[in-house]
């Protein structure tokens, strides 16, 4: 097996102590969580998309969403008091956090971005989010996202 990434995020969890566990699978381009799921062996459902967005004013911000439901934008710039909110370009995106869209990660981005997440992520007893690089995932418990990225709960979820 090939040496797994070491990248900011996982540099950060193990930095912070935060016990995780590191999933490598085959990354597929435009394959998304549908696809790590499977290879992993888990429900989509507990695989965490970070998406970077930003707000009318330019701001930029991440959002943590289930695998399989998708964020609706109009709910979160309610909750955040904006008048809008969008997805960034992958390009914009890339900027922000440092990482390669389809790697992106929550933890260790380039710059210090608000993080909100999925109300009901929190509830789950495990999650698989991205370790900073396409194909690589880490399993860890909910609580340290609010922990480690003062993640903000939300409830923006749609059915994907």
């Amino acid at each position: 097996m090939s040496r797994l990434p070491s990248t900011p995020a996982t540099r950060l969890l193990r930095e912070q102590g935060v016990s995780y566990t590191e999933h490598p699978y085959r990354y597929e381009e435009r394959g998304g969580t549908a696809v790590s799921a499977r290879e992993l062996g888990v429900d989509e459902h507990a695989v965490v998309k970070t998406l970077v967005f930003e707000d009318d004013a330019g701001a930029p911000l991440v959002v943590l969403m289930h695998g399989d439901r998708e964020v609706s934008t109009k709910s979160l710039a309610r909750q955040l008091g904006r008048k809008a909110v969008q997805i960034c370009r992958p390009e914009v995106a890339n900027r922000h956090s440092g990482y390669q869209v389809g790697g992106t990660s929550p933890f260790g981005t380039r710059k210090a971005m608000p993080v909100y997440v999925e109300r009901s992520i929190l509830a789950l007893p495990r999650i698989y989010v991205n370790g900073g690089s396409r194909g690589f995932l880490v399993g860890i418990a909910p609580a340290e996202l609010t922990r480690l990225l003062a993640a903000t709960p939300v409830d923006v979820a749609i059915e994907g």
